[in-house]
């Protein structure tokens, strides 16, 4: 008598990232601990876990770029895929964080066999391709006071699906001036703002609140007066 079939396993995209096995790996970090290094080989994705990490381009003349920032749920050094031999960034942990390595040819036969897993890691890609251009008009027209709270906003998760988390880790200024593109100085005059405005609170960590929402939505261009229309 032949035996009956084995039904195969259904698949669960949150299970897999949150199970070690065939080629995935899991490490915690510390605050400031690199995960990767710019010139470091490029063979692996990293998912976040628990945490949140900081992405950094340096320049041949030594000068430091934050180019993005990712948090829980976020997968970062996908370059591999699409043959980038080599990082083109540092990323190092900001908070203590837990990342799970998937090597690259564990997650090219994930991608490949199992459809739940290849349509979620392209909703996050195309989400994040959506962020990125986002940030490209947000550098070209908003203000730097702007910009600093989208930044903030962004941290406590303002905008991704699930409940924000007001309280996010402390940042420096001088990391939250590479972010927004500005200087140490304007960070700190826009932050005593915020605070004053009961937008955020720090003492140790930092809590934003959704009020801080109001800059960006509500932030008024400046109106410029046509001369001629003065005559």
């Amino acid at each position: 008598m032949a035996k009956a079939k084995t039904k195969k396993q259904t698949f669960d995209v949150k299970t897999f990232l949150g199970t070690v096995n065939g080629g995935r790996t899991v490490t915690a970090y510390r605050k400031n601990a690199k995960i990767f290094s710019q010139g470091d080989p490029a063979d692996a994705v990293f998912y976040v876990q628990e945490g949140q990490v900081k992405v950094c381009v340096v320049s041949e003349l030594g000068k430091e770029a934050v180019v993005a920032l990712q948090g829980k749920g976020d997968f970062f050094g996908e370059g591999c895929l699409t043959g980038q031999p080599l990082r083109l960034a540092t990323v190092a942990a900001m908070t203590d964080s837990v990342i799970m390595r998937l090597d690259k040819a564990s997650i090219i036969k994930v991608l490949h066999d199992e459809p739940k897993f290849s349509e979620a890691f392209m909703a996050y890609l195309l989400a994040r391709n959506a962020r990125v251009e986002e940030d490209l008009v947000d550098q070209l027209f908003n203000s730097s006071e702007k910009r600093l709270a989208r930044v903030l906003l962004l941290m406590a998760n303002f905008g991704k699906e699930g409940k924000p988390e007001p309280t996010i880790a402390k940042v420096s200024q001088e990391t939250l001036a590479q972010i927004v593109g500005t200087t140490r100085s304007q960070v700190s005059t826009f932050m005593n703002k915020f605070r004053q405005l009961g937008f955020i609170h720090y003492n140790g960590d930092l809590q934003v609140h959704n009020s801080l929402l109001n800059v960006v939505l509500h932030d008024k261009p400046e109106i410029r007066r046509d001369p001629d229309a003065e005559k």
